[in-house]
């Protein structure tokens, strides 16, 4: 029979397998991911105490002072909040990811017959949850606060669906220092690095014209600033602007970047 199978159809039928295979490893490698978290929750730490702690922290302390009052600074800081927050959280990828390599974990991986990317690729699925969680409760913190979002909960899933987007597309990042640094501690001190700055030199929790004009510039080109000021369009007016497509294009950029030199980097070391 596989002799009346031209090679090219052959071929074909092999590479439709490989990937079926490769999908179905992720899958389980990223149900493995959520097994972990379930077994120790404390995981799940800075997805649920950040954005309470951060929120109340943030709008008590500045409210007064940036909006006049806690209700006016609402809708300027839960959305820079969850930006902030969820895209904070991408860090862990890389800093559980390194662990893993460090224990041998994707040693043990390399006997079992699973596609090499399954663990790589499970790991960064699994995260989407953690994303989730953080992008729910810090909307369900504001609520409580008194903030009602004017776009409505239609563009406010929107919104959230953007963040968890673009954090996935940043965690590629993350994986890549994961893979290529010698510890977890090193993995984190370099996301800090990059990251801490991005976040908070940006339009996220107070107005750029407040800034020097030598720091604004920067602010205004921040990707970070487009990102938070797509989700306060979407979120209090229910409107998509210019800085929803540039988010959106940055994270596809970032993707198709780092995803090639994150798995050949990931399979010359497994």
């Amino acid at each position: 029979m596989s002799a009346l199978i031209k090679p090219g159809a052959e071929r074909r039928l092999k590479n439709h397998s490989s990937l079926g295979q490769s999908v179905r490893n992720s899958l389980t490698m990223a149900y493995r991911g959520l097994l972990k978290i379930k077994r120790t929750p404390e995981q799940l730490f800075d997805v649920t105490f950040q954005p309470i702690i951060f929120t109340l922290m943030f709008t008590y302390i500045f409210g007064g002072a940036i909006s006049g009052n806690v209700q006016n600074y609402l809708p300027v800081i839960i959305p820079g909040i969850l930006v902030q927050t969820v895209i904070t959280t991408s860090i862990v990828t890389g800093v559980q990811l390194r662990e893993d390599m460090e224990k041998g974990v994707f040693d043990r991986f390399k006997s079992l017959p699973i596609s090499r990317i399954a663990p790589l690729a499970g790991a960064l699925l699994a995260d989407t949850v953690r994303y989730t969680i953080a992008t729910v409760l810090t909307f369900v913190m504001g609520y409580v606060m008194g903030y009602r979002p004017g776009g409505g909960i239609g563009y406010v899933a929107i919104a959230g669906l953007l963040v968890i987007a673009c954090s996935w597309a940043i965690s590629w990042i993350f994986a890549f220092f994961g893979v290529i640094a010698r510890t977890a501690s090193s993995v984190q001190g370099i996301s800090m690095i990059v990251l801490f700055p991005l976040t908070f030199l940006s339009n996220a929790f107070v107005p750029v014209k407040t800034m020097p004009d030598w720091l604004q510039w920067f602010v205004n080109i921040n990707p970070i600033s487009h990102l938070v000021t797509a989700v306060r369009d979407l979120a209090n007016t229910g409107t998509m602007g210019g800085d929803v497509i540039f988010s959106l294009v940055g994270a596809a950029v970032i993707v198709a970047i780092f995803a090639p030199i994150t798995v050949r980097a990931y399979m010359r070391r497994t």
